[in-house]
C-alpha cells in the first residue's frame, strides 16, 4: 500500500474546478432569464486573476445546455482568454459527445470512441476522467464497461496521487429532485473501487449547481457549484 511519502509530489499541483456552464448560442438566455455566458466570462477572469495560477483547468459537465454545434462554438471563444493553460472538458447530461469532439479537435484525449473518458498527467498529479452521461436522459450511469476500464487505469497509477473527474455525484444529496436524476447505476462499485486505491485524492463531480462533500471510499468525494 503507498505511503503518504510516497504520494507526495515532487511540486504541488493545482486544479481550478468549473462546472456546469449551461453555455447557449451569443445573445440566447438559459431558461429565458439568465445570460450564462457573462458568468462564465467573470469566472475566467478569475481564474487569470489567481495569485497561484493553476495547472489546468477541469471542467466537469454540462458545457453547454442543447449541446449544439453552435453552441460549442461560443463556448470555445469564452474559454479562448484562458490562453495556453490546459483545459480538459468532460460531458454532462445536456452535452453531446460527438458535437463537443468537433468542436475540440485539438483536444486529442476527447477522441477515443464511445465513451469520453481519459486519464492525463497533470504534474505529478494523475487526472481520470470518467464519462457517466446517458444519452437523452438527465441520470447518470456507470456500467460494466466503464468501471472495468477505471479500475484498470486505476491499476496503472499506483504510487501516484489520482484525481477522478465526473460529471453525476456518486452520493444521495438528499436533494430529492436531484437525486432521481443522479448516478442512479455504479455508485456503490465505484465506492468500493476508489476503496481499494487509497492514492485518490478526490472525487471531483457536477451537476447539482451547489458544493457538498462527502466522505466516499476512503476519500472525499465533491461537487462544485456553476458560475
Amino acid at each position: 500500500m503507498p505511503t503518504p511519502e510516497t504520494l507526495r509530489p515532487s511540486m504541488t499541483t493545482f486544479l481550478a474546478q468549473l462546472t456546469d456552464l449551461h453555455i447557449r448560442e451569443p445573445g440566447r438566455l438559459t431558461y429565458r432569464r439568465i445570460d450564462t455566458a457573462q458568468y462564465l466570462k467573470r469566472t475566467v477572469q478569475s481564474v487569470l486573476a489567481l495569485p497561484q495560477p493553476p495547472h489546468a483547468v477541469v471542467i466537469t459537465g454540462d458545457l453547454t445546455d442543447f449541446g449544439r454545434p453552435a453552441e460549442y462554438a461560443h463556448l470555445r471563444s469564452l474559454l479562448a482568454p484562458l490562453g495556453e493553460l490546459p483545459i480538459y472538458l468532460l460531458p454532462g447530461n445536456h452535452d453531446d459527445r460527438d458535437a463537443l469532439r468537433t468542436a475540440f479537435p485539438e483536444h486529442t484525449w476527447l477522441r477515443s470512441e464511445g465513451f469520453i473518458q481519459y486519464a492525463v498527467d497533470i504534474g505529478a498529479l494523475r487526472l481520470i476522467a470518467l464519462d457517466t452521461v446517458v444519452p437523452d436522459h438527465s441520470e447518470g450511469a456507470l456500467c460494466e464497461e466503464r468501471l472495468q476500464w477505471l479500475e484498470l487505469q486505476l491499476a496503472a497509477s499506483e504510487g501516484r496521487p489520482v484525481v477522478i473527474a465526473m460529471h453525476h455525484p456518486p452520493f444521495e444529496t438528499l436533494i430529492g429532485h436531484m437525486d432521481k436524476i443522479g448516478l442512479l447505476q455504479g455508485a456503490q462499485a465505484l465506492e468500493d473501487l476508489v476503496r481499494r486505491h487509497p492514492n485518490v485524492q478526490r472525487v471531483i463531480c457536477g451537476h447539482l449547481h451547489r458544493s457538498i462533500q462527502v466522505a466516499f471510499g476512503g476519500t472525499v468525494a465533491m461537487t462544485s457549484p456553476a458560475p
